[in-house]
C-alpha cells in the first residue's frame, strides 16, 4: 500500500477530454444547424464531398512523397558522397492532415482540412512547427525522448561510428591482457 498524493496530470491530459467532447457538441450543433437553413440531403452531400476530397488529398500527398522517396535513394545510390539534396516539395505530412481532417465528418474540421490546402497557411504553419520542434529539442533534458533525436542527430554524414565497450586495464584487478597479438580488423558500420 503506498502513501501521500497522487502524481498530477498534465494540463494536456486534463482538458484534453473536454476539449474533444467541446468540439463534438460544436460539430453536431454546427450540422443541426446547417441541415436546418439548407436542408439534410445538402448536407449530407457535404459530408460525402468532404470524404472523397479527403481521399485524394490523402492519395496524392503519398503518391508524391513515395516518388520524393524513391528518387532521394536513387540519387543516394548513383552518388553516396553527394550531399543530400533540398526536397522540392515540403508539407506531405500537412497534406495528409489536410485529408484527414476533410475526411472526418464535420463542418468545422472540413474547414480547417481546407485551410490547410492553402500553400501560404501550410508554408506559415510548417515554419512555426519546425522552430517550435527545434526550440523543443535544444532544451531537451538527459534522457528524455528529446533528448535522443538531438543525439541522433549530432552525427554528421562521412563519420565512422564504431560500437563498443572501453574497459579500463587499472580497473580489473588480477587480469592482464596480452597486446603482443593478432586483432581483428575495425569493420566500419
Amino acid at each position: 500500500m503506498t502513501t501521500g498524493t497522487p502524481p498530477r496530470r498534465s494540463r494536456v491530459r486534463r482538458f484534453l477530454p473536454l476539449g474533444v467532447a467541446a468540439w463534438a457538441v460544436l460539430e453536431v450543433w454546427l450540422l443541426m444547424l446547417v441541415a436546418g437553413a439548407a436542408g439534410g440531403f445538402t448536407v449530407f452531400l457535404v459530408l460525402v464531398a468532404g470524404l472523397v476530397l479527403g481521399a485524394v488529398v490523402i492519395k496524392s500527398a503519398g503518391r508524391r512523397a513515395f516518388q520524393n522517396l524513391s528518387e532521394t535513394i536513387q540519387r543516394a545510390q548513383t552518388n553516396p558522397a553527394a550531399e543530400p539534396a533540398e526536397p522540392r516539395s515540403q508539407g506531405n505530412g500537412l497534406l495528409m492532415l489536410a485529408g484527414l481532417l476533410l475526411m472526418i465528418p464535420g463542418l468545422l474540421t472540413d474547414a480547417l482540412g481546407l485551410l490547410l490546402l492553402v500553400p501560404p497557411v501550410r508554408g506559415a504553419l510548417s515554419r512555426y512547427t519546425e522552430r517550435a520542434v527545434e526550440r523543443r529539442m535544444s532544451t531537451a533534458t538527459e534522457g528524455t525522448l528529446g533528448s535522443a533525436f538531438q543525439q541522433a542527430r549530432m552525427r554528421q554524414p562521412g563519420t565512422t561510428v564504431i560500437q563498443g565497450e572501453v574497459v579500463r586495464e587499472d580497473e580489473r584487478q588480477g587480469s592482464h591482457r596480452d597486446d603482443s597479438g593478432p586483432r581483428p580488423p575495425i569493420m566500419p558500420s
